[in-house]
């Protein structure tokens, strides 16, 4: 009491204090949240605008040349020195030296800087290039609206005008008509694929079959099959050949001619003359493709569905492993362990278990799990694939049960809370009317405490769906060339490894230090990542408080 009357302060004025503290801290968090939201938003969003390309015109970095009156360092003029002899070639006209170099560029202009960044294509670079320039440099800057952004289908773009079509006859067809070929080139393509799949594949396959069975060369049923090969192959390069002599003919800034194979082509957009509808247009149908596609050139450009399907799946399976094993554990500490001190010591080491580094689960998952555990099945039951492991090696099932283990004590935690929370009065009457007790749990606690139970659940998600460092030691990786779930028996392949939202937006860090197309696809994967999460707990949050109102409001 001494030391609040030193404060100067009365009992309501202590209070206001207090209270204009609290609120201030709790402002100052929400501007943070706020503040992560829209700059992950924003520069996400950025990922899928269409970026307007400009005719930017620079004038020539100036050749140094030795000065007759340059004054040489004092190192250099205390030894003997020659003037390096300039041959004429190396000496380029006045005339002919170039005044101003155009570039086709996508401009970065920070104003806090002396230096413009241009992402530019040329005849040196079609694919695009980097470049820095002082403003100086700088003379002018114009909208290109006869350029177009051309998207291929490895993920690489080439900015130029596009000047005709080129068909296999050697004619040049106007723009006009691009649509109606690539739909013809398409067709070509899919014929090719129905080829490759429905013919060649089952054929090569039969052939390694052979080829194990030691079957001769000469063999009637071998000759057959080669024969097959052959046709379908020449087939499959004589379309090929008909699809590659379809070309788009585009320029660049300095007129260099450059032909693109249309079938490599996957849109053509004239950015720089769209309108606002037009815009979100193609934004929208960024958004798809980004939903809807594999990642390309090293996760920098393409889609993210391997990587969101891969963690919603490693999510769902992982609930319904930790779910049962939490609520069990939950309820063993709860209505049947004895409150000794072991029972004690038991929930002081869940609660802590929380607190391990997740990479320490990775460790565990993969020298127990992975090496132990998945070594010991394929020497029960998958004796005749070994050496190669099949369930010995890092999957999604592994990376499920190591995140299960990682989220187990908040479930239980969450649990154990939400059990305490029922009425003595529930249980005390459900034993008067003679219910035993596992009826009284399963009837009467655990529905009652059903609400806390999916407060576990919910917290367990959230951090499942955002690890990233045991994943990556248990199964997660940088690309995975086939989806856990196919149409291949057994359907769900628990074996296989999986790409995660995570893993990915680590990987991409590393390309966007440099790269601004990069770095937001990391803030949009990064945007993809909090939705997931977002969704995936309102659904648990809505189950949880239909479950409320059904069992604590009668």
């Amino acid at each position: 009491m001494t030391k609040l009357r030193l404060s100067g302060l009365n009992a309501v004025q202590r209070q206001s204090l207090v209270i204009s503290l609290t609120a201030f801290f709790t402002g100052l968090l929400l501007i943070a949240l706020i503040s992560v939201l829209v700059l992950i938003t924003a520069r996400g969003g950025a990922y899928f605008w269409p970026k307007p390309i400009y005719s930017v015109a620079l004038t020539p970095i100036p050749s140094p040349e030795l000065a007759s009156d340059q004054v040489l360092p004092k190192e250099a003029a205390s030894k003997e020195t020659t003037p390096k002899e300039i041959t004429p070639k190396e000496i380029m006209p006045k005339e002919t030296r170039p005044q101003i170099e155009t570039l086709l560029a996508n401009v970065f202009d920070d104003e806090a800087k002396s230096e413009i960044r241009l992402k530019y294509a040329d005849a040196l670079n079609p694919y695009g290039a980097q470049l820095l320039v002082e403003r100086e440099r700088i003379k002018r800057i114009d909208l290109a609206k006869n350029s177009a952004e051309i998207k291929l289908n490895d993920g690489r773009q080439v900015m130029a005008v596009p000047e005709n079509v080129v068909t296999p006859e050697g004619a040049n067809i106007p723009l006009a008509k691009l649509p109606q070929i690539m739909e013809s080139v398409a067709l070509i393509s899919s014929e090719i694929t129905k080829l490759n799949k429905q013919f060649l594949a089952p054929i090569h396959e039969s052939l390694s079959r052979f080829d194990n069975r030691d079957v001769a060369a000469d063999a009637p049923a071998r000759e057959k099959l080669v024969a097959q090969f052959n046709e379908y192959q020449q087939r499959v390069r004589s379309l090929e050949t008909q699809r590659d002599q379809y070309k788009l003919a585009v320029s660049f800034a300095d007129g260099q001619p450059f032909n693109i194979p249309i079938f490599t082509i996957q849109s053509v957009d004239f950015v720089s003359r769209l309108t606002g509808f037009e815009k979100w247009q193609v934004a929208i149908g960024e958004v798809f493709v980004f939903l809807t596609e594999s990642p390309k050139q090293a996760n920098t450009s393409g889609g993210v569905f391997p990587a969101l399907f891969g963690t919603v799946l490693m999510v769902f399976i992982m609930t319904i492993i930790v779910t049962p094993f939490g609520v069990m554990a939950a309820i063993y500490l709860s209505e049947y362990a004895p409150n000794t001190a072991l029972t004690t010591t038991i929930r002081v080491s869940v609660s802590n278990m929380a607190g391990v580094p997740s990479i320490v689960y990775g460790v565990f998952g993969l020298g127990f799990f992975v090496y132990t555990l998945g070594g010991s099945i394929d020497s029960l039951f998958f004796s005749d694939t070994l050496p190669a492991p099949t369930m010995g090696s890092p999957g999604i099932f592994w990376a499920a049960l190591t995140m299960a283990i990682l989220t187990l004590p908040v479930v239980i935690v969450a649990t154990e809370e939400g059990l305490r929370r029922v009425p003595e009065g529930l249980k005390a009457g459900s034993y008067a009317l003679g219910a035993t007790k596992i009826e009284t749990i399963v009837r009467t606690i655990l529905p009652i405490a059903s609400p806390g139970i999916m407060t576990g659940v919910i917290l367990a998600i959230a951090r499942a769906a955002g690890e990233v460092a045991p994943l990556m030691l248990v199964g997660a990786v940088k690309f995975a060339p086939a989806l856990p779930i196919d149409g291949e028996f057994p359907f769900l392949h628990l074996d296989r490894q999986f790409m995660h939202l995570g893993v990915l937006i680590y990987d991409s860090a590393f390309h966007s230090q440099t790269d601004a197309k990069s770095a937001s696809m990391m803030f949009a994967a990064c945007l993809l990542l909090l939705v997931v999460v977002f969704v995936l707990n309102i659904l648990a949050v809505l189950l949880r408080t239909r479950l409320r109102k059904r069992y604590l409001k009668g």
